[in-house]
């Protein structure tokens, strides 16, 4: 049985629009494009290979499979930890708007979401990994299909843009199971669902 497993870059106040560099998500407004890159080091790209060998498969929101298609086809080093996993792995996209899919090993997702990742998870031994995707990982944790949380939580606050748990979203426990640190004070966390939010009082 695969793991569904969302891996998102966030800043102190939750923002997860556009890390990656300038004109990645401009919806919006957002002008800070690129925000992530100045703590990107050794540790980053090391943790990074090791959470890429890991998949067995790519759940796109199609925004994200976009970004993605747009630059990874191009990067054709066999070397590359992210592109070697990205171009040959099976990715999948639950849209009813993606009107073209050329990457090699895309499957758009027409069907019901819940039913659909449930057959993927049945589908694949490994992790199947989520990456940016804002709408769709709201949409796995209201049929409460994520198995794994990999927040890369770094230090610097935007105050603005796309959040990676909006208001509204649904309420949930997280039980912490790792958590690491980079050399540039990124802490790179993993939690698992732990159900419901419980309350309790000091009095």
């Amino acid at each position: 049985m695969g793991t569904v497993a969302v891996t998102a870059f966030a800043s102190m106040d939750g923002v997860v629009q556009a890390p990656g560099g300038p004109g990645e998500d401009e919806s919006g407004g957002f002008a800070l494009g690129g925000w992530l890159v100045p703590y990107v080091d050794d540790e980053m790209g090391r943790i990074v290979s090791e959470r890429f060998a890991r998949a067995d498969a790519f759940l796109l929101g199609r925004k994200t499979y976009e970004i993605f298609a747009g630059y990874w086809p191009a990067v054709t080093d066999p070397d590359d930890p992210v592109a070697s996993r990205l171009n040959t792995l099976p990715k999948y996209v639950p849209s009813t708007t993606l009107r073209t899919a050329d990457w090699t090993g895309t499957t758009v997702l027409e069907g019901d979401i819940a039913d659909e990742v449930a057959e993927l998870k049945r589908r694949h031994a490994r992790e199947i990994q989520v990456h940016g995707s804002g709408h769709l990982i709201q949409s796995l944790r209201e049929h409460e299909l994520v198995d794994l949380y990999h927040v890369w939580t770094y230090p610097v606050v935007l105050g603005t843009g796309k959040r990676l748990f909006p208001e509204g979203c649904a309420s949930s426990a997280l039980e912490l199971v790792d958590t690491q640190t980079t050399s540039t004070g990124v802490v790179v966390s993993t939690y698992r669902p732990a159900g419901k939010v419980e309350t309790g009082t000091f009095l």
